[in-house]
Order: C-alpha cells, then structure tokens, then sequence
C-alpha cells in the first residue's frame, strides 16, 4: 500500500535566477525551484533520469522506475527527477504523456532551454518544465539531480540512462536496495555486455581504475548507479561544473571520487544491458571527456594509488545469471583505417610523448598489414601510462601542448588496439572475450610498477 503523502505529484518549474546552494556555492536552482522543493520537503528514495533524444526508450524507462519503487519500496516516499539535456525529439512529450499515467509520485521534470519553441507547442507545457541555459551536458543535468537529491535529504539516489531497452523493476531494487538496507555507499552496475560493447570501458576505463585503486568494479562509467546521502554530500561540494566532468566525465568522476574517499562501495548484477549502441569511431568526444577527466584525477589522487599493489573483488548483489546480451558489431577495417590516419597527424606528436623503447615498439606495430596486425597487450598499457606521465608533467610544467590535443593524439592509438581485439576476439564467445579483457586488466597491473618509477622521476 502507498503511503498517504505520495498521492500527489510536482512538477517545478526553473528559470535562471542563481540562489545560494550547498556549502554556499551558486545553485541552478531557483527560488521558485526551491520552494516548489519545500512542498515536498524530504524523500527517502530519488531517480534521476537523464535525457537526449531518447523518445523511442524513455518511457519503457519511466515505466521500469515506477513499478520497481512501488513493488520493492511501497513504504518509503519516492521522488522522480527527469534532467533533459535539451532534446529535440519528442522525448519530454513522453515523459509528460507518461507521467500523467502515474500519479502515485512526486515528480521532477528538468529540460534544457535548447528548443524554445517547444515550450509553445505544449502549452501549458512550459509553464510546468524546469529548463536551464547554457551549453548541455550529461553531467550538467547530473549536477540539477545532485542539487535536488541534496536539498530534499534524499537517502538513497539511483541515476538511470534513458536509452536502456533492457532495464526491469528490479534494478531500481539492485541500486538503491545495498544503500537503504546494507549500509552501502556507492553501488555500480554490473551487466552481461557484448564482447564489443563498452570498448572504452573494456580497453582502458576498466583496467586503468582497477590497476590504480585497487578494486575490480567492472563498470566504472556504466550509466546506472545508486548513492547514498553521504556521497552526494561529498559531490555537491565539488566545483567542477566547468570541466570534462559537465560533460561525459561525471560517470567516472562519481565513480573515482567513491573510491578514494573510504566510501563502502559495492556492484549489482543487473542483467544485459542493452541500449542504443554507438559505433567506436563516432566516440571521440567522449573518449576525451572521460579519459580526460581519469588523467586529472591521477593525478590529484596520486597519494591514494601509488600505495596500492593489488586489485580485490567488490561486494556483489543480485543473481548472477547466464545472460545473452545483444550482438555489436565493429568493423576491422574501419577501425584499421582511422589508426592510420592517426599515424600520418600525430607520429610526431607520438614521438615526443612516448618512451623512446616505446615508440620503436609501437612502430613496428604501425607497419603491420591488416592480416598480421596485433596490438600486443603490453605496448598498449606502457602507451597509456607514458601518456599519463606526460599529461602529468604538461600540468605541472605548463608545456605548451595542450591537453586537449595529447587527448585527441591518442584517439587513434585507441582505434588501433580496439581494431587488433576485434581481430583477435573475432572467433569467441562474449565469455572467452571476457577472459581477454581479464589478461589486459592484469597487464596493466604488472606495469604498475613502471607508472610509479617514472612519476617520481617527474617530480
């Protein structure tokens, strides 16, 4: 039975006046946002759902929040916070379609202030729908959830993508269920993933955070996480909103910060993910977001990872099933081909960031043909921490090359050891794949070691 005070929902609407939020930094939230806030008051459970363009999955997503608050929490009061990026499709049409089917919620709609003339074509629409200006970004409407989830106290806070087309009632339950009843901090996801979905994860994300914190959370920038009050106290008092992290850097910036901050972390064993798959060539944007946002936090977290010589198992939820995830496919020689063309921009950039050993090893790579090509394990990882010794001394030094292009360089350099998986995974089950994604993880481990030796040469 549902609690007598969920039997109404909110809709805020949000200008642009700046108010003081927490810890005294300017807010994003209105007074008017504020107040409609203080009608709600508190809450012990908040989801937030990002969105872009996601008017073919958003409702199956809204959906899936709603039955699993109301089957798994029907006596803790619930909170929906819907953070739009500023979609041009139909996709806030949805939600608002959707949310008049389930009123049993107070509901938070926030949309950003791309498309005017939407508002025009809803009335009274707009005179319900928060909107922010500025550029958008993922983490820009994470920060709106975080400032929300903040001012109502909320104890638990689950995020959501809304382009999933496989969540079900029972992540809701496996995100926010460690956090209200195990006393967990930070809870990551879990999923049975093609063996060519996540490349960026599987190639780098994955194996560089494992090696250097010292934890084996498998998806570190996953989409779906659950926090507690505790963590989001700690985000909130960050002011990074300018940076990689407003963008496609929050995951992993929530992530890395959970880690290094003696939260309890856990994961949850959610299924397949499948969702609308991007093609590793179109990622580049992202690809220097995130790994834009690892480097800086390398560094700043240097005292917490040069301690740790080994990597553990987390604390695992949910029933680890035999999942058979949606086929991803990748093309060798598209891939193949724009590592070339990196090689003919940035060899020169290449040779000044790596190790002379290195880059004579990765040349005779770049010489191989398709039909022999293979992006040995251990060559991939010294790359990656040669670039990370010299994004640390470019900080320090203020070297004139900027961060930007050391990021954009090494785009393709990722091109080509994702090209060389393809090739080698080719003929293996997503299983046997996983197994690969195990022997580069501990590659990156054995080479710790030389990441520690040359930093301190660097200082």
């Amino acid at each position: 039975m549902i609690d007598e005070h969920l039997l109404s929902w909110n809709i805020i609407d949000i200008h642009t006046k700046i108010v003081l939020g927490p810890m005294n930094q300017k807010s994003i939230l209105t007074p008017k946002t504020i107040e409609s806030i203080k009608k709600i008051r508190n809450t012990d459970i908040l989801v937030g759902i990002p969105s872009y363009n996601n008017e073919n999955t958003i409702a199956h997503v809204l959906k899936a929040v709603r039955v699993g608050l109301t089957k798994y929490f029907p006596e803790l009061k619930s909170v929906i916070v819907n953070s739009d990026c500023g979609s041009s499709d139909d996709t806030r049409k949805v939600v608002r379609k959707n949310m008049n089917d389930y009123e049993a919620f107070n509901t938070i709609l926030i949309s950003h202030e791309m498309h005017p003339y939407i508002q025009n074509s809803y009335l009274p629409v707009h005179e319900m729908v928060i909107t922010f200006r500025g550029s958008p970004g993922k983490g820009k409407a994470f920060r709106r959830i975080f400032e929300i989830g903040y001012e109502l106290k909320a104890r638990a806070i689950v995020v959501v993508d809304s382009d999933l087309r496989s969540i079900t009632p029972e992540w809701i339950q496996l995100l926010a269920g460690p956090i209200l009843s195990k006393d967990f901090d930070y809870v990551a996801p879990l999923y049975s993933r093609h063996k060519y979905d996540g490349t960026i994860t599987n190639s780098l994300v994955y194996p560089l955070t494992r090696a250097l914190y010292g934890w084996k959370i498998r998806q570190p920038i996953g989409g779906e996480f659950g926090f507690s009050q505790k963590v989001l106290n700690h985000y909130v008092k960050e002011d990074i909103w300018g940076t990689d992290v407003g963008y496609f850097g929050i995951d992993i910036w929530m992530t890395t910060l959970a880690l290094t901050n003696g939260f309890k972390v856990c994961q949850s064993f959610l299924g397949a993910k499948i969702h609308n798959p991007k093609n590793a060539s179109s990622l580049a944007p992202m690809f220097k977001q995130v790994i834009g946002t690892i480097f800086s936090l390398v560094d700043e977290n240097y005292d917490v990872w040069r301690k740790i010589k080994r990597s553990v198992d987390l604390p695992t939820f949910g029933f680890k099933a035999q999942v058979v995830p949606e086929d991803v496919f990748l093309n060798f020689d598209e891939l193949f081909h724009d590592f070339h063309k990196g090689v003919v921009k940035f060899n020169t950039i290449w040779e000044e960031i790596l190790r002379p050993e290195n880059h004579r090893s990765f040349e005779k790579i770049i010489h191989l043909t398709g039909e022999s090509f293979d992006f040995p394990y251990s060559i991939w990882v010294k790359i990656i921490y040669d670039y990370l010794l010299y994004f640390q001394k470019n900080t320090k030094d203020s070297v004139e090359m900027s961060r930007s292009l050391v990021l954009e360089s090494l785009i393709p350099i990722y091109f080509g050891f994702i090209a060389s998986f393809v090739r080698k995974a080719k003929e293996m089950s997503s299983q046997e794949a996983e197994t690969e994604i195990e022997n580069v993880c501990q590659t990156f481990e054995k080479f710790k070691p030389y990441l520690i030796d040359n930093w301190n040469r660097n200082e």
